[in-house]
């Protein structure tokens, strides 16, 4: 399997399948809103279509970055989402890199969005599409975040099926200037727990799988199998 490791602005053509990578925060918070049984995630292009969807659709849990805004429901924080009751419920989501990276490969065949929270799950997925070449959208800073990158190499690492230390990669995201702004308060919209919340590796047991359904790109949660019932096929 032949990984690449692109930023957003990098990609020419959409690859056959893309993991895009957003630990801090929004592929995260996609994670908790799934565990707090939120059915699907609608990635919205602008905050003008995240509010003109939540028009239509009332119902609807509308979240974007930095601080509270009119017309948003929430901010893209796990810290803030990981006790809400959203059974049942779906969300729009608008952020600065995450949203906008998967869209930016909404034609490829299989688009994985991730952090480590689903980094296992998401490895075990690639190894089952078997698919001869990955390509891992780095979304934060550009294509430099090295909490993103570390997360990528990490999963990378994971679907070879090689036996992987997470420890270096949760140090380096860890150590990562979007880490530092989280805990330092430089950016709004914060919970104190966002920076721990985004280093829990393998938090829970499902990849998120994104695909255009109508007009819109669509999060859903995909359940993965454990390695003991890919051994007994």
């Amino acid at each position: 399997m032949d990984f690449r490791f692109l930023g957003t602005t990098e990609l020419v053509e959409a690859p056959s399948v893309a993991v895009v990578v957003d630990v801090m925060r929004a592929f995260t918070v996609a994670a908790w809103a799934f565990a707090r049984g939120v059915e699907k995630i609608v990635l919205a292009e602008s905050l003008d279509e995240a509010l003109a969807l939540k028009a239509r659709h009332p119902d609807w849990v509308a979240i974007k970055d930095g601080p509270p805004a009119p017309g948003f429901d929430s901010v893209n924080s796990p810290g803030l989402l990981r006790s809400a009751d959203l059974g049942g419920r779906t969300v729009v989501q608008k952020t600065t890199a995450g949203t906008v990276g998967a869209l930016a490969v909404r034609e490829s065949s299989l688009v994985l969005c991730a952090g480590f929270v689903v980094a296992e799950a998401t490895a075990r997925l690639l190894r089952a599409c078997e698919s001869d070449s990955v390509t891992f959208v780095v979304t934060g800073e550009g294509g430099q975040a090295d909490e993103d990158l570390a997360c990528a190499q990490y999963i990378a690492r994971r679907a070879t099926g090689a036996g992987t230390d997470a420890a270096g990669f949760l140090r380096r995201a860890a150590e990562s200037r979007a880490a530092a702004e989280l805990a330092e308060g430089v950016r709004q919209g914060v919970h104190p727990d966002d920076v721990a919340l985004c280093l829990e590796v393998d938090r829970f047991p499902f990849a998120m799988v994104a695909a255009s359904e109508g007009s819109l790109m669509v999060l859903r949660p995909r359940a993965v199998p454990s390695p003991a019932a890919e051994d007994a096929v």
